[in-house]
């Protein structure tokens, strides 16, 4: 497996992936807006997306990450937003890759952070995160205000 930046003409196979993300969390398929959706974000340079690609340069996986500003440590830090692997690539390393080049970013960019956020009910998730040097904040809430 290859872990590389996405670009533009991973677009096709990238919209495939990002899809079935959605739909894992329980959104309805819709190809025209997540095409629409990941083309902003290629061609605006917003958000970072790192995918992992078979030899035969099939897309199994992505990981995509937003920046952010800490007031507090007057740094940047970045959220781990979205991380997917197709099924039946699951267990092969693949999300720990993602992670990995994730953290590179983190260090590359002078970061001081990477955060998070997965629901209760992923278990794949919730025990992936600590094994890849994540540690759970116990002593913030997450709180959201959601204008729809």
């Amino acid at each position: 497996m290859i872990t590389r930046e996405a670009e533009k003409k991973d677009l096709e196979q990238l919209v495939e992936l990002f899809d079935g993300y959605r739909v894992f969390y329980r959104k309805d398929s819709d190809l025209k807006a997540t095409i629409s959706f990941l083309s902003e974000r290629l061609d605006n340079k917003d958000s970072k997306i790192f995918i992992s690609e078979t030899i035969n340069n099939q897309l199994v996986g992505f990981v995509q990450l937003y920046p952010l500003f800490s007031s507090t440590r007057m740094k940047k830090l970045w959220l781990l937003n979205d991380l997917f692997v197709k099924p039946e690539f699951r267990g092969q390393g693949c999300s720990v890759k993602l992670i990995e080049r994730a953290k590179k970013l983190v260090k590359d960019s002078s970061a001081c952070a990477m955060f998070l956020e997965t629901e209760k009910s992923n278990i794949i998730g919730n025990n992936l995160y600590p094994k890849t040097g994540f540690k759970l904040n116990k002593g913030s809430n997450f709180y959201e205000w959601s204008n729809n």
